[in-house]
């Protein structure tokens, strides 16, 4: 079975829900966080100190973290769809005040709600 590559309009599709992410998570705003993840067990999210696995402890630890210096810039992202119901976001970050670059990957899922994470993972590189 060979899958479409980014297909424009999934392409679209899928940079339009990883910017609502962006926009939500530097915001802060965590009923369209909550939202963008798939409410499910299976669900993951490997952070940069934390290791997340399930929909409910992700929505824990976005509820007990800091609010504070969430703001960053993003570089060298690249979103590749599969089809039209899988996609793959990834992107590397900076925060003011940190020499670290970060990298971050999404796992994309069409579900009958919307495009949902169903994996996620964050981590530096160190300099």
């Amino acid at each position: 079975m060979e899958h479409e590559i980014n297909l424009p309009e999934v392409v679209a599709e899928v940079t339009a829900a990883f910017a609502r992410y962006e926009c939500a998570l530097v915001n802060n705003d965590l009923v369209i966080l909550d939202e963008l993840f798939w409410n499910s067990p299976h669900t993951l999210r490997y952070g940069a100190t934390e290791n997340l696995i399930g929909y409910d402890t992700i929505q824990a630890f976005r509820n007990s973290r800091s609010p504070k210096n969430l703001a960053r810039d993003l570089r060298q992202t690249v979103i590749t769809t599969y089809g039209r119901d899988y996609a793959t976001a990834n992107t590397e970050f900076t925060k003011a005040g940190e020499a670290r670059v970060g990298r971050q990957s999404h796992t994309w899922l069409r579900l009958p709600q919307g495009w949902r994470i169903v994996a996620a993972h964050v981590s530096w590189m160190d300099n």
